[in-house]
């Protein structure tokens, strides 16, 4: 079906890209999703069947000084989109994130369990959520957790694999956070399993994660250990490291609705050996 990507330039947005060739991708410069006479004109002109929304304010530390920014993506920018979906009768893809729960449960967290954000990136994000599902029930809106692509996030210096592989390269000493779990998602993986999902219909609030679960330090262990790396790597508490905005101890998701995506292992394993091969 013909389809409208937005956020293309990011990590998931450039995997659906490739998956979706015949689909208009639009990144931030072209499309600002906050901008709702721009949404609402592109729309109109390239009239897809389905949104991809993979645009989205990232800056989790940076959203606790200033959230409006944060707002105007995360929120009033999903509810451009539904508005305009509605208008031309498209469906509304929508991915959030596993930071819309506190993160102190002792098992993940499934469709049915009550979000509670503590930082206000996460807040950003359910608003988001509520916004488009208010206007647009039938709309699909994603959670994931821990995502990891070939593209990188931009606004991190690359993807959490990337950066530690760098860090081992340049010598420098590796302490890496031990109490924080997380379902490591390669994105590829993700923009498979949400294509799958949207064109079953599905509606609604689902979770998509990577099968099995880990902590930051062993996540960062196995990407060392599948590039030939060595190094020693510290295990740090989170609260080792200031940051403005608190992380979830357990950004576990499950999902009572769809099964999970392949294993974390599975995907980290794919992801190296393509990084090897893709020109930095």
């Amino acid at each position: 079906m013909p389809a409208l990507i937005t956020g293309a330039q990011g990590q998931l947005g450039r995997d659906l890209a490739r998956l979706i060739p015949d689909a208009t991708a639009l990144g931030r410069e072209q499309l600002p999703i906050d901008d709702e006479v721009l949404v609402r004109r592109h729309l109109a002109e390239v009239r897809p069947e389905v949104v991809y929304n993979c645009a989205a304010y990232n800056a989790v530390d940076a959203a606790e000084q200033d959230p409006e920014p944060a707002i105007a993506v995360n929120a009033a920018g999903p509810e451009n989109l539904a508005r305009g979906c509605l208008e031309i009768g498209a469906r509304l893809v929508h991915f959030s994130t596993n930071y819309v729960f506190d993160g102190d449960a002792a098992e993940p967290y499934d469709e049915d369990d009550r979000p509670n954000p503590r930082s206000r990136y996460g807040r950003s994000k359910l608003e988001g959520e509520e916004r488009v599902l208010a206007l647009m029930p039938s709309a699909l809106v994603i959670r994931s957790s821990g995502l990891f692509g070939l593209q990188g996030s931009a606004i991190k210096g690359g993807s959490f694999p990337e950066r530690i592989l760098a860090r081992a390269r340049a010598g420098q000493p590796l302490k890496v956070v031990a109490d924080q779990r997380l379902n490591p998602t390669f994105t590829r993986d993700l923009a498979a399993g949400s294509h799958r999902l949207a064109e079953s219909g599905m509606t609604g609030v689902v979770h998509l994660v990577a099968g099995g679960e880990c902590s930051y330090w062993e996540l960062a262990v196995e990407a060392l250990r599948l590039s030939g790396l060595t190094p020693e790597v510290g295990r740090a508490a989170s609260a080792d490291f200031a940051t403005a905005a608190p992380r979830p101890l357990n950004g576990c998701l499950r999902s009572h609705r769809t099964e999970p995506l392949r294993d974390w292992r599975e995907g980290l394993a794919e992801y190296m050996e393509a990084l090897v091969r893709t020109p930095s």
